[in-house]
């Protein structure tokens, strides 16, 4: 048996972007992660940034959030090649393929019957 899951928690560096391509849409995620370690006594962050794709439904949904947003993404790692016009060669990138978001953020005045709503999309 074979497993390419990835569940990913961050902030959205920019806007969902929408593209249409061959009657298809699909809205993509710039996603930053921070991690920390200690060196020499003083702590060193580094952001990661994960591009995720969203479709469908799904994307619809995605299109809706903006920079900024807290969200949890879950979905499979893929990877894609694409013939570069500004090297002039080819080359990879490395997506999340969405499965599920969960919008992380709540309201600040949002009463406690709100909070029961959950906002996740799954792909159908």
């Amino acid at each position: 048996m074979y497993s390419n899951k990835v569940t990913l928690i961050g902030f959205l560096g920019n806007d969902a972007e929408v593209r249409t391509n061959n009657d298809r849409s699909l809205t993509t995620l710039s996603l930053a992660t921070k991690s920390s370690y200690k060196k020499d006594g003083k702590y060193i962050e580094h952001t990661e940034w994960h591009r995720c794709v969203a479709f469908g439904k799904l994307g619809e949904f995605a299109a809706t959030l903006k920079k900024g947003a807290h969200i949890q993404v879950e979905g499979e790692l893929r990877s894609r090649k694409y013939d570069s016009k500004k090297t002039n060669s080819e080359q990879t990138i490395w997506e999340i393929r969405v499965s599920s978001i969960l919008k992380l953020d709540r309201a600040a005045k949002a009463s406690a019957e709100d909070d029961e709503d959950v906002t996740e999309e799954e792909a159908a």
